[in-house]
């Protein structure tokens, strides 16, 4: 366990994972063993959302690719490259072909093992500023690499009535109840703020959208995306990749309100 402090917050990293963020005392991220979800954080990638019903294959350039739910790198750890008092960097590096047990199998997958048909390098850092948490992304590898990114922070709701606010409208929890396993999208945005018994922000770069999930009434999982896989069925999922260049970063800063 990893934490990082400065004069007004903390955070605690568990192998990669957030699993917490203290401001003045006050905890915002969910904690494991709640009910809801057994984790607090994690990423969605090379791909965004369930391809059971497209036999575990999604289509890439290099022929299909054998993917569960929100993609291989969750079933992969994180090594800790580097760290300080208020600063941590993460890495997991695959590479092409290699198989990666799925944790889904077989209660909830036929498919053992996932394979993808690039290499590449996925970098998660976290910087604790004086009134913010920074995470970052940085994703290098081949060239025209087909991806999508989703991250999926999970947040502690305390009152029985928290709203989810953009500059556009105002989401109730109950509406993000009803949609149930989809997720509730949330087109076209880079900042939400829950406000529940204190407010928090969460501004984004690079990824364009946010959809919103939960099933139970103690926390809710606001997640920036770069794609929101329910737009197309399941064996069209490649509609929503984006290549690789030299390399890919995307940004998420956590902003409490003072």
């Amino acid at each position: 366990m990893i934490q990082l402090k400065n004069n007004t917050s903390e955070i605690s990293i568990d192998k990669g994972e957030l699993v917490g963020y203290k401001v003045n005392g006050f905890e915002f991220i969910h904690q494991k063993g709640s009910p809801g979800w057994s984790s607090s954080d994690t990423e969605m990638f090379p791909i965004i959302g369930p391809v059971n019903k497209a036999g575990f294959r999604v289509q890439t350039p290099k022929g299909p690719a054998v993917q569960d739910q929100h993609g291989h790198l969750r079933q992969m750890e994180y090594e800790l490259a580097n760290h300080s008092d208020t600063t941590a960097v993460y890495e997991k590096k695959y590479k092409a072909g290699t198989e990666v047990f799925n944790a889904k199998f077989p209660e909830k997958s036929t498919e053992e093992a996932l394979i993808w048909p690039y290499d590449f390098k996925f970098k998660k850092s976290f910087v604790l500023h004086e009134d913010s948490l920074e995470i970052s992304f940085r994703i290098t590898g081949e060239q025209g690499m087909p991806f999508m990114l989703g991250y999926h922070p999970t947040f502690k709701l305390y009152s029985s009535a928290p709203t989810i606010v953009t500059k556009n409208r105002e989401i109730t929890l109950d509406e993000v109840l009803a949609v149930g396993s989809r997720a509730l999208q949330v087109a076209d945005c880079t900042s939400i703020t829950l406000k529940d018994e204190k407010e928090i922000t969460i501004e984004t770069k690079g990824f364009g959208n946010f959809m919103c999930w939960t099933e139970v009434r103690n926390m809710v999982c606001i997640e920036p995306i770069s794609f929101y896989p329910y737009a197309v069925e399941q064996s069209h999922l490649h509609d929503g990749f984006q290549l690789l260049e030299d390399e890919a970063v995307f940004n998420v800063l956590l902003k409490p309100k003072a």
